[in-house]
């Protein structure tokens, strides 16, 4: 459950794996009045703008893990922590602090405009930390195959890297097993998901706290 406070924008968090459909969710919410936080999204931003969290990054990683342009180096950052454990976990440490507090000055600014929700779009939601800010989590998920097709189509990629994609996320199961509710999205026709998103996301914002 979320984090209590005075606030009445509903917080929904949304996610799932990669080719699953949750851009068709995010879109319905967005229509609905909501406030879309891409947590990808402010994570860039903050690399770029964040003092802070650069200093933190600098001192943890090395100064190499910045470009001459002030951008951060994925790959000097990924060599870094790339097969260490430790490493990878002190990285998450550090961003994951500075993207929850960034999103939560989002949400209380999509609660002074008077929005109907704000949605949390995060794959690592539950690893992240960002769970607890939701009033409902929602997993978008789809079957391997579907997953495939899409991306193949979606990023105009061979079959062998598609599969490579999803075969580096956590199963649908995962998603389904962590979430308060299942959008599955098998289906071909985007009109159908969005009719059962639209459904369940006006459920959700309609409902009282318990």
């Amino acid at each position: 459950m979320r984090e209590k406070g005075a606030r009445c924008v509903k917080v929904i968090g949304i996610t799932g794996p990669t080719g699953a459909g949750k851009t068709t969710a995010l879109r319905v919410l967005e229509g609905m009045g909501a406030l879309i936080l891409d947590c990808d999204a402010v994570y860039h931003e903050l690399t770029l703008s964040c003092q802070p969290m650069r200093r933190e990054l600098e001192d943890a990683f090395g100064p190499e893990i910045f470009g001459a342009d002030g951008s951060l180096q994925r790959k000097a950052l990924g060599a870094v922590v790339f097969d260490d454990p430790r490493a990878l976990e002190r990285l998450n440490a550090i961003t994951h602090r500075y993207v929850a507090a960034a999103v939560k000055e989002e949400i209380a600014r999509a609660d002074r405009e008077g929005r109907v929700a704000a949605a949390v779009d995060a794959i690592a939601l539950m690893e992240s930390g960002l769970a607890p800010l939701c009033d409902a989590t929602v997993a978008v998920v789809a079957d391997p195959e579907t997953r495939v097709r899409r991306i193949m189509a979606r990023e105009g990629i061979g079959e062998e890297y598609a599969r490579l994609r999803v075969a580096a996320q956590k199963g649908q199961e995962y998603f389904e097993e962590q979430c308060d509710y299942v959008l599955r999205n098998d289906g071909d026709d985007p009109a159908e998901l969005e009719v059962r998103a639209w459904t369940l996301f006006d459920t959700i914002i309609n409902k009282g706290d318990a």
